[in-house]
């Protein structure tokens, strides 16, 4: 491994966020290599070479059948054994907009993740019934995931049609009780809200989680779309800033391995 830490970004056809999810990586300090899934399915053990998982956004396979079912299930059923012990170790994956659908189906969220385990939560179609391509704002509810801060609150835009979190009842509570809901959708004051704050109808207002350890994320918005202070739709009202609000996702998790 480089001095660097390394990322996998993992891409297939259908993916459309893995330049920007690559270069929000590279500028927090990190090596990045944008590998398709059937390359990893040839040597599945590749994945053991990086530091950090990404699987950014996009509409993989067509969305067909569900949002990131097929991706999920290659990345469950093909790279498993590779994925288990990855995951065992001490890095980091994100999955963000479809890498958290696919993180959802595919079992490695909530987590922990077992080839064999059943699933627990989804994403599913917004209760608009619609796409919604929107901004909105994200409060931070535990200190427990490597990739946020309790209490920041981030202006971050959604693109998707099926961002609603659902999970069973007794998952649910569990995610509470042990901090695991990373991200709560929220109005401009950080108050829990409805439509179109809300945009898809979360259950609890839940826009990202993670697994056990603190060291998986899954988020339905796009912190690599607001990496950039002018990447913000009102940026040239606002003070004159450097970064976006969706950097600190990425330099903590390069800073986690210095």
């Amino acid at each position: 491994m480089s001095a660097k830490p390394s990322v996998l970004v993992l891409r297939a056809a259908g993916t459309n966020c893995d330049y920007e999810t690559a270069f929000a990586f590279e500028r927090s300090g990190a090596r990045v290599e944008s590998i398709h899934i059937n390359r990893l399915i040839e040597a599945p053990r590749r994945l053991l070479e990086f530091h950090i998982l990404a699987v950014p956004g996009g509409f993989t396979y067509g969305d067909d059948i569900a949002a990131g079912q097929v991706l999920a299930n290659e990345m469950r059923f093909k790279l498993g054994d590779a994925l288990e012990e990855f995951l065992a170790g001490d890095r980091l994956a994100i999955g963000i907009c479809n890498g958290f659908q696919v993180f959802t189906k595919a079992g490695i969220l909530p987590g922990p993740f077992r080839k064999k385990a059943e699933r627990t939560a989804s994403l599913c179609v917004n209760d608009s019934n619609r796409f919604e391509d929107r901004w909105t704002y994200l409060r931070c509810e535990t200190d427990r995931c490597v990739f946020a801060k309790k209490g920041e609150l981030l202006y971050l835009p959604v693109a998707h049609g099926e961002g609603k979190f659902v999970a069973e009842p007794e998952t649910l509570a569990r995610l509470n009780a042990e901090g695991r809901v990373v991200f709560r959708y929220t109005d401009p004051e950080g108050r829990l809200a409805g439509y179109p704050w809300n945009p898809n109808g979360s259950l609890e207002n839940i826009a990202g989680i993670c697994d056990p350890t603190g060291r998986v994320l899954g988020l339905m918005p796009h912190p690599e779309r607001h990496f950039l202070h002018h990447q913000h739709p009102y940026w040239t009202r606002l003070p004159e800033r450097t970064k976006g609000d969706g950097a600190v996702i990425f330099e903590r998790a390069v800073a986690y391995f210095r």
